[in-house]
């Protein structure tokens, strides 16, 4: 008698290997458990021949070529928006299911925006590409879906409180070096960020528009209005820098239907996929970016019926931008996609 049939495994390859998200999203691949079969790593010219450790291996880095993505079942982008639109066309058009974390490809009709404890069936529609919201979007939309199903959401105003590692390896470096350059009395100098960004905050993320808001702020309110498939949505954000190597927070007031009581909303997070509830103001227990670094959920707290509304309610969510804010997030499409045969 023959044996059980082996579960699939799959091809994967990662463009923008050596870059933070690239980095997490390998370390989480060594651990998770996806069925994998072999794994290709590109980067930038000057990062090719580099080697970097996968589990008890090391992988060398590739420059993209025109057969890079041949037999490839999944290729995950976390680079240029340059590079999202070029290769992203590239490795469509051979057969690889793209999943994408740029803004390059959200808003497109026919690109999925997908976060699978929200929309998980969106993933059937895909045309070979799909895409990540941005960082600060996902914790949002990820406290918003289980109180939304149960009581309509009518109107979100979001102030976001966005570490710096969202902008990449630079601005890590720059925070680390301008708050060396203040403990040694020093000027700090401004590379990454338009102004000092340790012992500062800057409201101001993404380029301006000709309304006032970034476009961070803007992308914020569209993504949630798709991801959600809720177009009519009113929705307004603030986002800030701060100087914070990892985790997104925000604080969110939400306009319910009708009123909802905020022992209800805590019932309806605890029960959520995804979500861990921290809210214990007796022992100051809430979520804060330096225990949600390294997690894979999204920490919800400070749940209290609105004061100046009384179908409001306010809380306050944290989670780590790099995992479940993008790689982490990217990895669960895919496993969506397996789970549904849509591969």
């Amino acid at each position: 008698m023959p044996g059980p049939e082996s579960p699939k495994q799959y091809n994967v390859a990662i463009v923008g290997a050596t870059g933070v998200v690239g980095q997490q999203l390998m370390r989480i691949l060594s651990t998770r458990g996806f069925p994998l079969r072999n794994l290709t790593l590109f980067a930038s010219r000057r990062s090719a021949g580099k080697k970097i450790a996968f589990g008890e291996t090391e992988i060398e880095v590739e420059e993209i070529g025109p057969r890079s993505f041949r037999g490839v079942d999944f290729v995950f982008i976390s680079a240029t928006d340059e590079i999202s639109r070029t290769v992203g066309q590239a490795a469509a058009k051979a057969g690889a299911v793209v999943i994408d974390d740029s803004g390059v490809w959200r808003m497109e009709a026919h690109v999925p925006l997908v976060v699978p404890e929200v929309n998980p069936a969106d993933v059937v529609q895909h045309e070979g590409i799909l895409s990540i919201p941005n960082c600060a979007t996902t914790p949002i939309v990820m406290a918003l879906w289980p109180l939304h199903k149960a009581n309509p959401v009518k109107r979100v105003i979001a102030s976001t409180y966005q570490s710096v590692s969202g902008t990449g390896k630079a601005a890590v470096q720059e925070l680390t070096e301008q708050t060396h350059r203040i403990m040694e009395n020093q000027r700090p100098s401004p590379h990454v960020y338009p102004h000092q960004i340790a012992h500062n905050v800057l409201p101001e993320i993404g380029s301006f528009k000709d309304d006032g808001y970034t476009s961070e702020e803007w992308k914020v309110a569209v993504e949630t209005r798709k991801i959600m498939h809720a177009p009519e949505l009113s929705i307004s954000a603030t986002c800030v820098r701060v100087p914070v190597y990892v985790g997104h927070c925000a604080a969110v007031n939400v306009e319910f239907t009708s009123p909802m009581a905020a022992d209800r909303a805590e019932a309806l997070l605890h029960e959520a996929p995804g979500i861990t509830v921290q809210d214990d103001t007796s022992i100051s227990l809430y979520p804060q970016p330096k225990t949600s670094a390294g997690r894979d959920e999204v920490f919800v707290g400070r749940i209290r019926e609105d004061s100046s509304h009384p179908n409001g309610l306010v809380f306050w969510t944290v989670c780590d931008n790099l995992r479940k804010g993008a790689a982490l997030n990217a990895l669960q499409i895919a496993e969506e996609m397996i789970s549904r045969g849509v591969v």
